[in-house]
């Protein structure tokens, strides 16, 4: 951690934060990974139903939910991080394109996990 100077707290606070974000974020996309595997290994090696082609749509699913949480812990730490960082016009391009590339996987994932876009409202 950077130290920002005397009664400069918030930037402080704002880089354990972001870092807790950061941790939640890795934390959530490893135990999704690892959590929705055993899952659909368990389905796949169980005896009948749902066995192994009936488990992938869920499994991917599943996957990509975590995968979409943690995205979306990561671009909060993100933004949370700039408050600490010193504002240059080279540290607002860089979190814009992390921001914007994240948010394009966001919704990549969104459309594959749903079979929509956010915006259309539940199939009905």
């Amino acid at each position: 951690m950077t130290s920002h100077g005397p009664g400069d707290w918030v930037g402080d606070l704002a880089e354990w934060a972001a870092a807790g974000l950061e941790f939640a974020g890795v934390l959530v996309l490893l135990v999704g990974v690892i959590a929705t595997s055993a899952l659909y290994l368990r389905a796949g090696f169980s005896r009948g139903k749902p066995g192994w082609s009936d488990s992938f749509k869920p499994y991917r699913a599943n996957l990509g939910r975590a995968i979409l949480l943690g995205l979306e812990l990561l671009v909060a730490a993100d933004i949370v991080h700039t408050v600490a960082a010193p504002m240059t016009l080279a540290t607002v391009a860089a979190l814009g394109l992390v921001v914007l590339i994240r948010t394009v996987l966001s919704l990549s994932l969104e459309v594959e996990i749903e079979g929509r876009w956010p915006w259309q409202g539940p199939k009905g």
